[in-house]
């Protein structure tokens, strides 16, 4: 057996560790007792050591040293580009840091969701600082002087960089707050009233995750206080979640988690428990999740489709017809939650986290300041004040998962979305008739062939290059936005 074979075989069990790791953090957000947590995050901790030691492994390295690149296939050869760099970032961090961080940030979960129902940062402010200060060593390892956050990112998105992001969000943040003012402060679309069957709604989630191609054979849907989607291959599971006054809230994040699932299940089976066989970055990944959501799941044609299975479902919903719908699908207004956000506003919420967790990595924001930090800030982006913790610092999970790093790819994502919309428009005709017959076959299967099969065979923005036929900009993102609601509140 050759050395890239032996390598090869390795990693699979490698990835397939890593895969029952992962189904450990989604039985916690979904079915683990809450008595649990302590001893699941021993659990994790322990997984966490073992895949540490075979990540940096001698026989790794040794392995490495063996294997010539040329010699392989451009298979073989992506999966080496992965294995090797992911071994240089391994090697620079001690087994015993991984470990701490996978066993705080695991007990961290249930204090956040805790502090959050309790509206009480000072209880989750403790362990977040651990957790940062955590993070802030980790950096330090795989920098080795280089820039701290820059070292975090690049876990989640390789290749960019802090600079990079911001000077690209600079350029998309004028653009955001002009159509934002202008759209305010016209009459805002009537909202649909009433309330909704909880049952029926996640009935309803079911039927449009199939409509959009989900694989319920190689897949599930479970409730969680913060929806996500977990696993790749053949074992792919989202979750929602449900308000009795707010059915969109459940609607729209199944969408979102099903475009992530659908690209898990959508890559090559071939790249299997390898480094190409899951999403190539959280940019690209973020592009599926919400081109599913907004340009295709938040159009006139598909809403229109929407609502006919909404009333069935539901009965009436304050709204007289099917473009009254589709106005209060995509109405702008005043509010706190990333997750809940219409798409001109989406992106000012993640511009105000990039920031924040950039500081936070840096060294220049603490904890302790950080809830002063972040209403200070909304604020300032917003125009009024966040009015509990819940609206505000302790909204989001990521950072109680150690997730510093990640927030900038939501909004790399939405850019890139745009892109890959406006290529889709030109490669598919009649793809408004389609949707309005609740049709996505042809959307999905254009993102399925362009982006999702490749799994991680090419570089990000490679990916999105490569599909679109041009450069990834802002502009292809924001000229979307500026029609859409032009047109929907008659600017």
């Amino acid at each position: 057996m050759s050395a890239y074979d032996e390598l090869m075989a390795f990693q699979r069990q490698t990835e397939a560790l890593a895969q029952v790791a992962g189904r450990l953090g989604w039985d916690q957000e979904t079915m683990m007792p809450a008595g649990a947590a302590e001893q699941r995050g021993e659990e994790l901790g322990a997984m966490e050591e073992v895949l540490h030691s075979r990540r940096t492994a001698p026989e790794v390295g040794q392995w490495l040293a063996a294997i010539d690149d040329a010699s392989l296939d451009a298979v073989g050869q992506a999966q080496m580009r992965h294995i090797r760099r992911n071994y240089a970032r391994a090697v620079r961090v001690p087994a015993q840091l991984a470990a701490r961080i996978a066993r705080t940030t695991s007990v961290a979960y249930g204090t956040w969701a805790r502090a959050r129902a309790d509206e009480d940062f000072a209880a989750f402010a403790p362990v977040l600082s651990e957790i940062v200060a955590l993070r802030r060593e980790e950096a330090g390892h795989i920098a080795e002087g280089g820039d701290a956050y820059d070292a975090l990112l690049q876990g989640y998105e390789p290749g960019a960089t802090g600079e990079e992001l911001a000077a690209l969000f600079d350029d998309l943040r004028p653009g955001l707050v002009a159509l934002r003012a202008a759209v305010l402060e016209q009459p805002a679309p009537q909202p649909v009233s009433g309330s909704y069957d909880l049952a029926l709604q996640l009935a309803l989630s079911r039927k449009l995750a199939e409509t959009f191609g989900y694989d319920f054979t190689r897949g599930r849907i479970d409730t969680a206080v913060h929806p996500f989607s977990s696993g790749s291959g053949s074992d792919v599971r989202i979750t929602t979640r449900t308000a009795e006054a707010d059915p969109f809230n459940c609607l729209y994040s199944t969408i979102h988690e099903v475009g992530h699932a659908c690209y898990e299940q959508g890559i090559d089976p071939a790249y299997a428990l390898s480094p190409l066989g899951q999403g190539v970055s959280l940019g690209v990944h973020e592009s599926q999740s919400r081109i599913y959501e907004n340009q295709l799941g938040r159009s006139r044609a598909f809403c229109h489709w929407l609502y006919g299975q909404m009333t069935d479902s539901f009965g009436d919903m304050g709204v007289a017809d099917e473009e009254a719908f589709y106005k209060a699908v995509n109405r702008v207004q005043r509010g706190f939650i990333r997750t809940e956000a219409d798409e001109v506003q989406y992106n000012l919420h993640i511009m105000l986290r990039f920031d924040l967790e950039r500081d936070m990595a840096r060294g220049t924001l603490e904890v302790e300041d950080l809830e002063e930090a972040w209403n200070a800030r909304f604020a300032e982006d917003f125009g009024y004040a966040v009015d509990k913790p819940s609206n505000g610092v302790l909204q989001d999970v990521h950072w109680a998962a150690g997730l510093l790093g990640y927030f900038p790819t939501y909004a790399l994502g939405n850019v890139y979305a745009g892109c890959l919309y406006l290529a889709l428009q030109d490669d598919v005709p009649g793809l408004d008739d389609q949707l309005s017959r609740g049709d996505l076959s042809a959307a999905t299967g254009w993102l399925h062939k362009y982006v999702q099969r490749h799994g991680g065979l090419h570089e990000p923005r490679a990916v999105i290059e490569q599909a679109c036929g041009f450069t990834p900009s802002e502009a292809p993102l924001l000229a979307y936005l500026e029609q859409k609601f032009a047109d929907l509140y008659d600017l």
